[in-house]
């Protein structure tokens, strides 16, 4: 897949949860919430400031994020969902 994100942008792949709870009762797909926690797969150069140097971004392609319930917007690309967001809809980088 190639895909390569303008500016402060930058493509998350969300990371599937478990379908049983801790008490092995099986959720099924009509009542789980989308996750909220997904993998960087792409990231933009960067927003441009007030005098036109380029702020890199605090991501990097491969960080696992956390990311708002709304953040973003879904598209499939070569069968995978895919969300385009900006870094600030991100809310922190886990395990970093």
């Amino acid at each position: 897949m190639k895909i390569k994100p303008l500016h402060d942008r930058i493509v998350v792949k969300r990371i599937e949860q478990d379908q049983k709870t801790k008490g092995g009762i099986i959720i099924p797909d009509s009542a789980q919430e989308k996750p909220q926690e997904g993998e960087v797969v792409a990231v933009g150069s960067g927003a441009r400031d007030e005098s036109g140097k380029v702020q890199p971004l605090d991501v990097k392609k491969g960080d696992r994020v956390l990311f708002g319930k709304w953040s973003g917007s879904e598209v499939k690309l070569s069968g995978d969902e895919l969300l385009i967001m900006k870094e600030s809809d991100i809310m922190g980088i886990i395990g970093r």
